[in-house]
């Protein structure tokens, strides 16, 4: 299994695999055509209070990634998202945030590695 993330703004390579969307809203200027998407699964993102909340400030990350975990432990969508990583050799998680180092993203990849 390779669980990788990447921006929905770059472009899409062979080396992708299955690509799912993990945003809950679509990206702003990205085409359905251009993102390639196989799965947009906005079920497992954060809820809208705590992406509200959070709004992308690198200081309230921990915390942030903190209250994420705890809403995926009762999220059911990532039973779905796990289901589509273990029928496929490579999955990419896109997101749309600037930040690449702190988004949600790479919450639920080290989530879903650690859990599986």
């Amino acid at each position: 299994m390779t669980l990788r993330i990447q921006r929905v703004y770059d472009d899409p390579t062979p080396e992708d695999g299955y690509r799912v969307l993990v945003d809950r809203l679509w990206p702003r200027g990205v085409s359905k055509e251009r993102a390639q998407v196989d799965r947009w699964l906005k079920e497992v993102a954060p809820s809208n209070e705590l992406r509200t909340w959070f709004h992308h400030d690198r200081t309230l990350f921990e915390e942030f990634a903190v209250r994420y975990r705890a809403e995926l432990d009762e999220n059911p969508a990532v039973d779905e998202l796990r289901t589509i990583v273990a029928e496929h050799p490579v999955v990419t998680l896109l997101y749309g945030a600037k930040d690449e180092q702190d988004n949600q993203a790479v919450v639920l990849r080290d989530y879903v590695s650690m859990t599986s």
